[in-house]
């Protein structure tokens, strides 16, 4: 029950929500926390941007009841980041406590205010998960930095504020600009540095409120005073001192001076005595101060207060789970029954990363519009506009009765709402959410309406994990992930990228449907029966859908890029002509191919009358005839590693062919990395090979077509073998060069020698505890990183352990860390955990494999980290960077310019947190497979045909096998695949189950051979591989 104080700003309002609808993000899986019963009471609450609201609870509830409303207002699942303060009788600051009762601690409710402000400041803003969590913080720093608490020098205060008033009022004019910071006050001495404040805004133009948010929080978190909240005290000696506390310890300031830090490590207790604080430090013949540190505070309350958030502090980062309470004594009480109450940090992310509750989307607009010139100068209100959630994510049961009818009413008959309506201009127009203005209902940055090519459904599971760092991953045309708004029973996903242009974290949505098409079941079986049944058809079939993808893969290089590079002339000539003289030969040829198999697949489906005399119910002729036509383009193929390796001198040649090769992997079309294209040819050898095989199994030696077959079988076996040695190079050649791309701080990881091994996610053990960092493992080196959360989405390099010389050892019984092991170097050591004990097996097995293959080389092997990486290492031991107003401004522009999309399997094995090794990724150029697919979502009634493509451990889909780019991709790691149990009523036959978390989908194949063969497909890219190679790579190699 909330009453707001004013209804034209409330929080609700400006979040989208219904005033009393929500979902309690504290108690999983329940609304609004239960009440004692008796007398209810007004609290009057102060949010972030100084808007009041009106929360009624029992006078015998606990704080923590009140806190849960106003999460629960707010929408805000990572709240235990934030917490209630208040002045007392004696004007001294107070934290609410969650665990005693309101009205205990507040006594006059009727003449108090409570403040809804953050409370832990984490080291990096990067740890929270939701983006309105982070527009949360960056009110709280313009709160700061407005009432003169967070100090700074006039640089980095001109730069942050020149963020905020872009994120209110969008790109620079100059008399607008002017106007806004003559009526608005976002610093104690705002006028003397109103120039330098105009003048960072103007380097601002394009960048959108959300990205304006991240570089205010970026900037604000390198500063000293950063979440600082000083509590005054004096030492022995009776100087004036500050103590405060931070994630790392317990702090000392002289002024805005930091002189003294005391690390959690070396903290063995904090207690107080009347005034006096002490901190106990452990035993340590290095360290000069004494054991026990006293300083003196004006009194024993305030000795308490400082004592309490201390406690509160080290559990939230320290601690793994909120600690349990005292048992209570008998007799008598010694000490405080004092202690944390919540959710510490590590339980927060991991319940965003594995939380079943549905997100409330919401869009980041700008938040203010210019004040009227008449209008005296005043204090910034922080009256800022809270992104937008949609009402859609309120249960059913929930909503008003006119929803519900809504709802009943919809015309496709699956109880969706037709939310979405196709327009005149070829997009569409998604209907504002009940309640919403229709006009803001989908804003883009710059204020004009936009919306995508193809409008999407959710699958509609209740209790969806659309967490950031946990969920299936739809990329639309190619270009960004879709936000998902779950709607109770029948979810439904309104289209659209977020707000600001930029893409949303991978893994955030589920995946695309054709909306509103059901295809009838009848219809499906008749036309199934038509079709042989033979094995041998469907395995022709299945060489004709690969090779429907296949030539659609060569149109992008033959047809989209050439065409791209002809129009600019920084693209240098010689490499145009070397890719066109060796890949167009190859489409040709291949486009004849496929006209045949085609043909032969109509007279064998009985499209014509040869299918009586039972010529052409074979497809071993054709093989044979055109791979015999294709080993005349050997020299062309031969050729396509000369193409990679001239592109790539050409992309490192200028920074106009390297922006336009960026350019074209963000077109539609290019829905892989462009250099996995210039591949292709060489994996298809591969793939006929397969089909051979499996075909000659198939057949007995007398039947008619195993003679062409065989011989066919005999013929590719020789090209791949004359070939192999190309393809091994140029597959480990290419995914460096994707690497490449992937990291930030590297010079170059494609050099002569080095071999690409295993990637993935581990946690290193560090001075904060365990951390989540991206491992790359090379035939050289080891190098650890994080992930940058910037448009480039790339990872940041921390640092390179050299193999030469290291060695491993289990230690989890050393550290009681699970799945943890040591890594020894020669210059330092690392303590790493795996997230189970199957990937702590594939880490260890594959670095001691890489150890014996560097020992081998006998040579200590290259630096890879770059010269401007030497101090990184500071960065991840928790010591301070320094960072210039240039670096600042520029860290994003440049990584705007590189436009490095945030799909890759990189990124998805961060979300997912798993690991892939050259096997893995040898194993799935092997396991490529199209075909058309029924799909069917947990809650839905009907079956969809689409056109799927596997490959690269994701699958794509299409309309048809003739469209040229996907509307939709689902990466696979981290999902198992089963049949379905009884209990779930799919009476279907060749159905299998995709399920990771809470996501289910149910695919539908026409044959048993397809089935068994989506199955095995899947199979590969949801199993990572160990180092030795399978069975058909043995043979190959």
């Amino acid at each position: 029950m909330v009453e707001p104080a004013d209804r034209s700003s409330s929080a609700g309002q400006r979040l989208g929500a219904p005033e009393s609808f929500g979902v309690s993000t504290l108690e999983p899986g329940l609304r609004a926390p239960a009440q004692a019963p008796g007398k209810q009471v007004s609290i009057r609450v102060q949010m972030l941007d100084d808007t009041q609201e009106v929360f009624q609870i029992s006078q015998r509830s606990p704080g923590k009841v009140l806190f849960d409303l106003i999460c629960v207002h707010l929408n805000l699942t990572e709240g235990d980041y934030f917490g209630l303060e208040y002045l007392d009788h004696r004007k001294m600051t107070l934290w609410l406590d969650l665990l005693k009762p309101t009205l205990k601690q507040i006594r006059r409710p009727k003449n108090t205010i409570l403040r809804f402000v953050v409370k832990f400041f984490p080291p990096d803003h990067t740890q929270l998960m939701e983006e309105l969590t982070r527009y949360l913080f960056a009110l709280q720093i313009k709160r700061d930095l407005a009432c003169g608490r967070l100090i700074c020098n006039d640089t980095s205060a001109a730069l942050m504020v020149s963020h905020i008033i872009q994120s209110e009022i969008g790109d620079f004019d100059e008399t607008q600009s002017w106007q806004h910071l003559l009526h608005n006050k976002y610093l104690p001495d705002q006028d003397a540095i109103r120039d330098k404040i105009t003048e960072c805004h103007r380097k601002h133009v394009g960048q959108t409120p959300a990205e304006s948010d991240y570089q205010l929080l970026e900037i604000g978190r390198r500063l000293e005073m950063y979440g600082i909240r000083q509590h005054p005290a004096k030492d022995r000696e009776g100087t004036k001192l500050s103590l405060a506390v931070a994630h790392t310890g317990v702090l000392v300031f002289q002024g805005y001076t930091k002189i003294n830090a005391f690390n959690w490590s070396k903290i063995r207790k904090l207690s107080f005595k009347r005034k006096k604080f002490q901190i106990k430090l452990r035993a340590d013949p290095t360290n000069a101060h004494h054991d026990t540190l006293e300083f003196a505070m004006a009194s024993r309350d305030c000795c308490k207060i400082f004592w309490k958030i201390c406690v509160e502090y080290h559990a939230f980062f320290r601690l793994f789970e909120e600690p349990k309470p005292k048992p209570k004594p008998i007799l008598f009480t010694r000490g405080s029954s004092f202690r944390f109450s919540g959710r510490t940090q590590k339980q927060i992310i991991d319940y965003v990363k594995d939380s079943e509750l549905k997100k409330v989307p919401f869009e980041r607009k700008h938040s203010k519009i210019l004040s009227n010139s008449s209008f005296s100068p005043r204090t910034s209100s922080f009256g800022s506009q809270v992104p937008k959630e949609s009402a859609l994510s309120i249960p059913l049961a929930d909503q008003p009765d006119s929803a519900k009818l809504s709802r009943q009413a919809a015309p496709n008959g699956s109880g969706e709402p037709p939310l979405v309506s196709a327009s005149t201009n070829g997009f569409q127009d998604t209907q504002a959410a009940p309640g919403s203005d229709p006009t803001q209902s989908r804003r883009s940055h710059g204020g004009t309406g936009s919306a995508p090519d193809q409008h999407l459904l959710n699958p509609g599971s209740p209790g969806s994990d659309d967490s950031p760092l946990g969920s299936p991953h739809v990329v639309v045309n190619g270009n960004g992930p879709v936000n998902e708004q779950g709607m109770g029973s029948a979810g439904v996903l309104v289209p659209g990228q977020s707000p600001e242009g930029r893409q949303i974290s991978p893994l955030t949505s589920p995946l695309l449907i054709e909306a509103g098409y059901v295809r009838n079941d009848e219809e499906e079986e008749a036309r199934r029966k038509k079709f042989p049944t033979d094995k041998a058809y469907f395995i022709a079939k299945e060489l004709l859908t690969t090779e429907r993808t296949y030539l659609k893969d060569l149109q992008v290089i033959t047809e989209s890029f050439q065409s791209l590079v002809a129009k600019d002339e920084a693209f240098p000539e010689p490499v145009q002509n070397l890719i066109s003289a060796n890949y167009e030969p190859v489409y040709k040829f291949h486009q004849g191919f496929l006209k045949e198999v085609e043909q032969r697949l109509a007279q064998w489906e009985g499209r014509s009358n040869a299918h009586i005399k039972g010529d052409y119910q074979r497809i071993g002729d054709v093989l044979l005839k055109n791979i015999q036509g294709l080993r005349q383009l050997t020299v062309n193929l031969q050729k396509h590693s000369e193409c990679l390796v001239e592109l790539e001198r050409a992309y490192r040649s200028g920074r106009k062919v390297e922006t336009l090769c960026r350019d074209f992997e963000q077109q539609r079309v290019c829905y892989l990395p462009f250099n996995i294209f210039l591949l292709r040819p060489l994996h298809r050898l591969l793939h006929y090979k397969l089909i051979l095989e499996r075909l000659c199994k198939h057949y007995p030696p007398t039947h008619e077509d195993f003679r062409d077959s065989r011989a066919a079988l005999a013929d590719i076996s020789e090209m791949v073998l004359q070939l192999q040695g190309t393809m091994m190079k140029m597959e480990n050649f290419q995914k460096l060069l994707e690497l490449n791309k992937d990291l930030t701080g590297i010079d170059n990881l494609a050099i002569r020698g080095r071999e690409f091994i295993r990637l993935g996610c581990l946690s290193k053990l560090s001075g904060k505890g365990l951390q989540q960092r991206m491992f790359f493992l090379f035939s050289d080196s080891l190098v650890y990183t994080s992930r940058g959360m910037t448009p480039a989405n790339q990872f940041k390099v921390h640092g390179q352990l050299p193999l030469y010389g290291m060695t491993i050892r289990e230690s989890e019984e050393e550290w009681g860390v699970p799945h943890s092991f040591t890594l020894f170097g020669h210059r330092q050591s690392v303590v790493v955990a795996a997230s189970c004990a199957s990937e702590m097996e594939r880490w260890v097995e594959d670095i001691r494999m890489a150890i014996d293959l560097a020992e081998q080389s006998s040579s200590p092997g290259t630096d890879l980290l770059s010269t401007s990486l030497t101090d990184n290492k500071l960065l991840d031991d928790g010591v301070a960077e320094q960072e210039s107003e240039e670096e600042l401004c520029g860290s994003r522009s440049s990584l705007e310019r590189q436009g490095h999309r945030g799909n890759t399997t990189v990124h998805v094995c961060w979300h997912r947190n798993t690991s892939v090794s050259m096997v893995d990724f040898s194993v799935a150029v092997e396991n490529q497979l199209s075909g058309n697919l029924l799909r069917k979502f947990k809650n839905s009634n009907g079956w969809q045909k689409l056109w799927v493509v596997f490959t690269n451990f994701s699958l794509f889909f299409y309309k048809s096998h003739q469209d040229d780019y996907p509307l939709a991709s689902l990466p696979l790691l981290g999902y198992s695949v089963t049949v379905p149990a009884e209990s779930e009523n799919i009476h279907k036959d060749y159905v299998f189950k995709l399920h990771f978390k809470s996501h289910v989908y149910y695919f539908r194949s026409e044959s048993e051979y397809t089935f068994e063969r989506w199955m095995e497909v899947i199979r590969s890219a949801t199993c990572s591989s160990s180092h030795s190679l399978p069975s058909t790579r043995k043979d190959l190699y």
